[in-house]
């Protein structure tokens, strides 16, 4: 039996990133998906962010049907407020101003399609965030240029220097993408990585 194809179904060059270090042979096709309309209609974080990885995965599915598609997403949460993608480097810099020195959760939300099969599971990072003055954010934000990360930071970079405590049970879920429990669920398919031989 031949071993199914994987496809990432993200523009993301972190999630992809993530991906390379599993070492699986896979394809990456862009969702290119309308995230407003649910943005709008949600507002639980954590329903959010999984109705946003299953609709970038089944939009994927749809032209891949006999694939394996992975589909993610991830949402900031802070005081009952969502945080989204800040865009400009002003809405960054008075994002990060609002959560200096307190705590806020990152959601990472996967959703993995294959034929006759379906999962999604979601993984809560709570962050919490150094107090820092207006002009330390200004220089992280000219520094990593994070507007088009969730939550305006990119700790993979000098993001990190931002916080005084991260609670995860997967760090790479930060990044976007949960390795540890992705592994699990990719399990069973017969794919071979570099890295562990067949899963």
């Amino acid at each position: 039996m031949p071993t199914p194809r994987l496809i990432l179904a993200s523009s993301s060059v972190y999630r992809r990133q993530l991906m390379d270090r599993l070492g699986l042979d896979y394809e990456v096709d862009k969702p290119e998906v309308d995230e407003e309309q649910l943005k709008s209609q949600i507002d639980d974080p954590t329903q959010l962010a999984e109705a946003l990885a299953e609709l970038k995965a089944k939009t994927v599915f749809q032209r891949h049907p006999n694939a394996i598609v992975i589909g993610s997403d991830q949402v900031g949460h802070f005081k009952g407020q969502i945080l989204g993608k800040p865009g400009t480097t002003e809405k960054n810099q008075q994002q990060l101003q609002k959560m200096t020195g307190q705590t806020h959760d990152l959601i990472t939300s996967v959703c993995v399609l294959a034929p006759n099969f379906k999962t999604i599971f979601t993984d809560t990072t709570r962050l919490t965030m150094r107090n820092l003055t207006t002009h330390q954010i200004a220089k992280y934000v000219e520094a990593d240029n994070p507007l088009d990360c969730a939550g305006g930071y990119k700790l993979e970079l000098g993001g990190i220097a931002l916080f005084q405590s991260i609670e995860s049970k997967d760090f790479t879920a930060i990044q976007g993408l949960p390795l540890i429990e992705l592994i699990d669920v990719l399990k069973g398919f017969g794919l071979n990585s570099k890295v562990l031989g067949v899963l």
